[in-house]
């Protein structure tokens, strides 16, 4: 009997979610399976909003970014006695063997509890930039993502030194700092504030202070969203939650480029550079590690293997269940914090 599989793209979009779609429609397609996408994640699946994805051009798909489908972060456990239903009624009613979610840590974690409180047939594709899933080394879109960052510092550095500048740049993060991490050392940057360590106002001055010192003319501070600010002993951080129950973000590069400028006499300018993390074509890896985890999510479906995702392990792409996914969230650790210690004091060069 030919399966009839549902996919939808949840959260946040991040580069190669088209591509994913590819990999997972060409291998199914070529099983003779029917896939059926649904609109806008979680959302598609609650108000019944669908599309035929059998006559979708996977050949080119895959090199845009964005995703066809369209995304939200909805969430059918944010109303279960309500929404929950709606999205069982919805798979009976478009009679789905299978239902293939592509996303984050609330996309996924959604999945797993239908899986195992309902038994619905899920398997996942760790989708986010912010690469904080367990269970799975990278997550596609997080290259991209850092390729974007990186390549903002590099053409920042020129202006930066034309005027003597501090740059303070702002990267997405809440609570994981590998965008920020990652594009930081790649660009060079002079100090490096990330979620994972607290960052001390008092230090980061004194370190750029003596950077100037030196004879820098100008420098390049990289901070996750998410970062622990403290001056004097006082968290700057805010403590404000939002509707999700989650901490308030955003604003560190404001705050720090404020306090380098009072402190140290240095004209400093801050960028936030937001969505544009998550926008443009995905890079070549990225393309080709959707693709495989496509596939792999595929065959997952036709083996009638669910509660699993496929996930990149040591370079090779395995299965691995989806509560071990969602069961906490990866972020930078101790080993990488000290392997690049000069960057994350910090203190001004490796």
């Amino acid at each position: 009997m030919t399966m009839r599989v549902g996919v939808l793209t949840g959260g946040g979009d991040a580069p190669g979610l088209n591509a994913a779609v590819c990999g997972l429609g060409r291998r199914l397609l070529t099983a003779n399976a029917t896939l059926i996408g649904f609109e806008d994640g979680w959302r598609g699946l609650i108000e019944d909003r669908s599309r035929s994805l059998q006559n979708a051009n996977f050949q080119h798909l895959l090199v845009y970014g964005g995703t066809l489908l369209g995304s939200s972060g909805d969430n059918p456990y944010r109303d279960p006695g309500t929404m929950v239903p709606k999205v069982l009624a919805t798979m009976r009613n478009h009679r789905l063997d299978a239902l293939v979610a592509i996303g984050g840590e609330g996309t996924l974690g959604a999945a797993d509890r239908l899986f195992r409180e309902q038994q619905v047939p899920v398997v996942g594709i760790p989708k986010t930039i912010d690469n904080d899933l367990d269970a799975t080394d990278f997550t596609f879109g997080f290259f991209s993502a850092v390729e974007v960052v990186t390549r903002a510092m590099d053409d920042l550095r020129s202006t930066a030194e034309s005027h003597g500048r501090v740059m303070v740049v702002e990267c997405m993060g809440r609570h994981a700092g590998w965008i920020t991490a990652y594009a930081g050392v790649a660009a060079g940057a002079e100090a490096i504030l990330v979620p994972e360590r607290e960052a001390h106002l008092e230090e980061l001055c004194s370190n750029l202070a003596r950077l100037r010192q030196s004879g820098a003319r100008s420098a390049i501070v990289a901070v996750a969203e998410g970062a622990r600010l403290f001056e004097n002993g006082a968290c700057l951080s805010s403590m404000e939650k939002d509707e999700f129950g989650e901490y308030k973000t955003g604003g560190a590069a404001a705050t720090i480029s404020k306090r380098i400028q009072a402190r140290l006499g240095w004209e400093a300018r801050h960028l936030v550079l937001g969505h544009l993390q998550r926008a443009g074509r995905p890079i070549a890896f990225d393309r080709i590690f959707a693709l495989r985890l496509g596939a792999r999510a595929a065959r997952l479906v036709l083996e009638r293997r669910f509660g699993f995702m496929a996930a990149m392990r040591a370079g090779e792409i395995v299965d691995v269940p989806l509560q071990a996914a969602v069961a906490a969230r990866k972020t930078l650790t101790k080993e990488f914090l000290d392997r690049y210690e000069n960057f994350f004091l910090p203190i001004g060069g490796p």
